[in-house]
């Protein structure tokens, strides 16, 4: 009984596997006929699958852009962007929708010492670091083997500095492993879809008008409150908007 499944199930994803290809090569040739909305629903029903890819989201950014859908353009490039952080395409054509926005925010920059730690922590992925600091672990039970039955003392000196350096090794990637994961903990980016929102000093309707932003602009979500978020921009404004004006990544 169990086979049937495996075997149906195998089946499924073959026939589904199929559709999403199809459906993708579908959106493509209209993108190049220039039918964009025609594109998007071919691309977004890839989605509805739970299949998702760079490619995917970087073809729906393009045919959003193509439509003046700011908000939608940067969303998925954003989307994009997360999956393939490096690809240079991806990253030129989201600083050209970001061109098309209208709130121009000043990033406030960091310091030094935070700068270059928040950078060579973003080198890797936490699982990066965690498998870093496995394999140093294990080159030090190795080193310190060789060390305890080393009978050359040349040999035992080198051992023992070995296991100490992949000592220091472990340690660093686990620290650098925690403060990943922090990191990716405290970024909650969102992307403000109304085409302008009052963003409030309290989450209620009642408080007392912030600022206000407009389709496009990328925020970090702090907090919820009911129908509100607790957003904050990068020059360091804080407010509350609508849950339905903004869209989470």
């Amino acid at each position: 009984m169990k086979s049937l499944f495996y075997i149906l199930m195998i089946l499924f994803c073959s026939v589904l596997n199929a559709q999403n290809n199809a459906d993708f090569d579908k959106g493509n040739s209209l993108y190049n006929d220039g039918k964009f909305a025609e594109a998007i629903d071919h691309y977004s029903a890839i989605l509805k699958t739970g299949n998702h890819s760079a490619a995917l989201y970087f073809n729906l950014g393009n045919a959003h852009y193509k439509l003046n859908n700011i908000a939608s353009s940067i969303y998925y490039y954003e989307k994009a962007l997360q999956l393939s952080p490096n690809d240079p395409d991806i990253q030129n054509n989201l600083a050209f929708s970001r061109n098309m926005t209208i709130d121009a925010i000043e990033t406030v920059p960091e310091g030094g010492l935070k700068k270059i730690l928040n950078k060579v922590t973003n080198t890797f992925a936490f699982d990066t670091w965690a498998i870093m600091a496995v394999v140093s672990v294990f080159c030090f039970v190795i080193l310190f083997l060789m060390y305890y039955f080393a009978y050359s003392t040349l040999k035992k000196r080198l051992s023992f500095i070995g296991s100490f350096v992949f000592i220091g090794f472990m340690v660093s990637a686990l620290l650098f492993a925690f403060h990943k994961f922090n990191l990716d903990q405290r970024d909650r980016p969102a992307i403000v879809f109304a085409k302008e929102s009052r963003v409030k000093s309290e989450p209620n309707n009642r408080s007392e008008e912030s600022f206000r932003l407009h389709e496009g602009t990328k925020v970090q979500i702090m907090e919820a409150v009911e129908d509100w978020k607790k957003i904050k921009l990068s020059d360091g404004k804080i407010g509350w908007i609508k849950n339905e004006d903004i869209k989470a990544l």
